[in-house]
């Protein structure tokens, strides 16, 4: 393990690649969905579950880039992604039947478990420990203007060459830069030797089974929520009775809040992030309830939820690596991403599905009952780290 965080220069330049990378996948449809569609006649709910199937090709893959990762070979599994990535992206802008288009997305979902936040987080906290915490912070707080350049440059390029020659710029770029930024940014000996075949097939005797899955349920339960919310939020608030156009404006305070709270935590990176967790699950909880029973509230309850699912990112690296050696702490991250992920990937139909049959007011109620129990869980969780910090595991599971 290095014994000091990254320099400022790589952490820079890892925001940097994440915002090309989320562009290139997560982000990506948001943008390029109706062009796609207006063009081919492809049905909607076929072009959107797309990106369903991509989640769920990463989720599915995300244990396997932990063990990948915990045994030493992170900054090339990093790097790779963005050319695989941008393979997705090639075929997308050479894809004439629906077949071409959904495999594309699966070859995207490989650069995503490959490339984004958790195998970054992994790489990280397995190379520098406790030092990953500043890092991770840094990282995130460049990569929260993701949306801010990525739609409108993507919206650009379209307007001017068109969604397939848009997409085949977006790979050029991710093959031009993503390598020798991931080479540059992480040091040549990322992890080697850190973990042997054996120790990664061992299980994970580091972290309790009761802490595992309390972890795994929060995560989840907070990429449920963002993920519905992401898919939904116009709609909510137009059925609040807002206009589109204001619905719109209020959407776009979540970006700013988002790095506001990035920035905040900076202030307060010694405190166990624990605390973190709280502020995040808590505002969340907060805004989505303000948003239900005030809906004239609504720009409160943006800057609240905005700034609570700002720090969800930050929770996904720090809270790990605060209860992990720095051996098992990619193994973990890989494994607690599969259930988020794949939570994920099925939340945008389940949301659809409850709104069309019982409405907004049902949807937002569910949101906030599912933010108030991931309150509760994390509030369970702090209950139970110190018994199983000090030795007491063995005395309380008999």
């Amino acid at each position: 393990m290095i014994s000091h965080r990254p320099p400022t220069r790589a952490i820079i330049l890892l925001g940097l690649v994440q915002i090309i990378a989320w562009g290139g996948s997560f982000y990506l449809l948001a943008v390029l969905a109706q062009p796609v569609i207006k063009e081919t006649g492809w049905s909607q709910a076929w072009v959107y579950g797309s990106l369903s199937l991509a989640l769920l090709i990463s989720g599915l893959l995300a244990p396997l880039s932990g063990r990948i990762i915990a045994r030493g070979g992170g900054r090339r599994l990093l790097a790779g992604s963005g050319i695989t990535i941008a393979l997705g992206l090639i075929i997308i802008a050479l894809s004439h039947a629906l077949w071409l288009f959904l495999l594309a997305w699966v070859i995207i979902g490989i650069g995503m478990a490959m490339g984004l936040y958790d195998a970054l987080f992994a790489v990280l906290g397995t190379l520098y420990g406790t030092f990953a915490r500043g890092a991770i912070t840094g990282i995130t707080l460049i990569s929260g203007f993701c949306t801010s350049l990525v739609w409108p440059g993507l919206a650009a390029l379209i307007a001017v060459f068109g969604w397939r020659d848009t997409c085949l710029i977006w790979a050029g770029m991710l093959i031009i830069c993503v390598w020798p930024m991931y080479m540059f940014a992480l040091p040549g000996d990322a992890g080697q030797g850190l973990v042997t075949r054996r120790q990664v097939n061992r299980g994970n005797p580091a972290l309790a089974p009761q802490l595992f899955w309390l972890l795994c349920a929060i995560f989840t339960l907070a990429s449920v929520i963002m993920t519905a919310i992401s898919v939904q939020l116009i709609a909510l608030l137009q059925s609040s009775g807002y206009a589109l156009t204001t619905a719109l404006a209020l959407s776009a305070i979540l970006g700013p809040c988002q790095v506001a709270s990035r920035m905040v935590d900076m202030v307060f990176r010694r405190s166990h992030p624990i605390w973190t967790t709280f502020f995040s699950v808590g505002l969340v909880a907060l805004g989505l309830l303000l948003l239900t029973l005030a809906p004239q509230l609504a720009m409160l309850s943006m800057i609240l939820y905005g700034a609570g699912n700002g720090l969800r990112a930050i929770v996904r690296g720090t809270l790990p690596l605060a209860m992990v050696s720095t051996q098992d702490y990619a193994i973990v991250m890989g494994r607690m991403a599969r259930p988020a992920l794949i939570g994920q990937a099925l939340t945008p139909l389940a949301t659809a599905s409850v709104y069309a049959t019982f409405g907004a007011g049902t949807t937002l109620w569910l949101l906030v009952a599912l933010g108030s129990l991931n309150l509760l869980l994390v509030g369970a969780l702090k209950w139970m780290l110190p018994l199983f910090s000090d030795g007491r595991a063995e005395r309380a599971t008999k």
